[in-house]
């Protein structure tokens, strides 16, 4: 795990100002170390990678690209090299306002804060029934055991009410999606669609149940019935941001908890920190790396000219570490006064989807806290990450000291 001090060891002066390659292996390992020299030495820098790009990495810039959608827009891509094949609408966030608000007034009401409340209990049942699953063991491989499951699981059961059995295929498709720039992603990406158009026509058949998904399939777009294309788009992105986006916090949430004993020491002994220490995992170690964008015109940014077309990447995990903007920025403090991260995004494509998983996350802290004890990373293990557009270990195998089952498994 990356300490956010030692430099990377591949990675001169020269790539960061002229060669940055965000899918380069070296990044995958190096990725907190070497955004900050990129911050020092080129906040805004340009890339001959990829056909030619630019990197945003100080907050302020960042949140200058992301919330002037009119100068840059999302319509004509959102990652750096640009998928092969025709474009795949993910909506809303592959449109602009102002249809892009049509799509998310859709979505918002079933995401506020006083519904989530609701999903809450439901949600701890999960959280024990997973955690029931291995303490006793001892040991667990913790995102095959925990981190990938749980917010599929409350997700499929309390936002869509889909099939639990599907689960598995469709957190494969999601998995690979989240990388987009490999070629296996469309091919996830279709397979995913095709799944979602299943789902809504069995949910057709069985009638209302108030749910998003029968806002979605009801929905008025500009006057007109949404069509099924927009429908499978919408509820696609819902998928994508309600399961490997989670998974990928708790994964590096559990990592920075084994280096770091002293954290869990201290929300045993205060849990009334535990929300301080679900942001604090947000803005250190959130799972949304970067996003792209389009100039429409010559735009200035940071000192820099970007010419109209030209792709722009803002890295939502570099202004969460931005010296400028945070005290100590590479350190985990359970009482930071004031924490504006970036890590749900910012603009008008800011995550929906965010009560949710602050709600998921903290309730996935508070039993781990409890029931997990003298956790640590398997002795030897190597740490691989996956990180391009989005970031998560690839696994995380844990030992602990065995504790006792709490509830037998139910249904969720």
């Amino acid at each position: 795990m990356e300490t956010g001090t030692a430099g990377p060891v591949l990675i001169d002066d020269e790539w960061v100002e002229k060669h940055f390659d965000h899918l380069s292996p070296d990044l995958a390992r190096e990725l907190h170390p070497t955004l900050a020299r990129t911050r020092s030495r080129c906040p805004v820098a340009h890339s001959d990678q990829h056909g030619g790009f630019w990197v945003v990495t100080r907050k302020e810039d960042v949140l200058r690209v992301a919330q002037d959608w009119k100068a840059f827009t999302s319509e004509r891509g959102i990652t750096v090299p640009s998928p092969p094949g025709p474009p795949m609408k993910i909506l809303p966030v592959t449109v602009d306002p102002p249809l892009q608000r049509e799509f998310r007034q859709l979505t918002n009401p079933y995401f506020r804060p006083t519904v989530v409340k609701e999903w809450e209990e439901p949600t701890r049942a999960v959280v024990n029934r997973l955690i029931d699953g291995f303490t006793e063991d001892g040991s667990c491989e913790f995102m095959e055991a925990f981190a990938r499951p749980f917010p599929g699981l409350t997700f499929f059961d309390l936002a869509l009410h889909a099939p639990a059995e599907d689960l598995d295929e469709v957190n494969g498709y999601a998995i690979m999606a989240s990388q987009m720039h490999r070629p296996e992603a469309r091919e996830c990406l279709l397979k995913l669609a095709g799944w979602i158009g299943r789902f809504v026509e069995e949910r057709r058949r069985q009638g209302p149940r108030g749910d998003v998904v029968d806002a979605v399939m009801a929905a008025q777009i500009e006057g007109r019935p949404i069509t099924p294309e927009e429908v499978v788009g919408t509820i696609q992105l819902l998928v994508l941001g309600g399961l490997e986006t989670t998974a990928g916090v708790l994964g590096m949430a559990m990592l920075r908890l084994c280096e770091h004993p002293e954290i869990l020491t201290a929300l045993r002994e205060r849990p009334e920190l535990i929300p301080n220490a679900v942001e604090e995992f947000l803005r250190l170690d959130g799972s949304f790396v970067c996003i792209a964008r389009t100039a429409r015109n010559d735009t200035e940014v940071g000192g820099q000219l970007i010419r109209q077309g030209e792709k722009v990447l803002m890295y939502w995990v570099s202004a969460n570490r931005d010296e400028a903007e945070f005290d100590n920025p590479d350190v985990f403090d359970l009482e930071r006064a004031r924490n504006a991260h970036v890590a749900f995004g910012a603009g008008p494509h800011r995550c929906a989807g965010s009560n949710l998983a602050r709600m998921n996350l903290r309730v996935a802290l508070v039993e781990i806290v409890r029931r997990l004890h003298d956790i640590q990373l398997r002795p030897g293990a190597d740490i691989g990450f996956m990180s391009t557009f989005n970031r998560a270990p690839v696994s995380v195998p844990l030992v602990f000291t065995p504790g006792k089952r709490v509830s037998a498994p139910t249904s969720s």
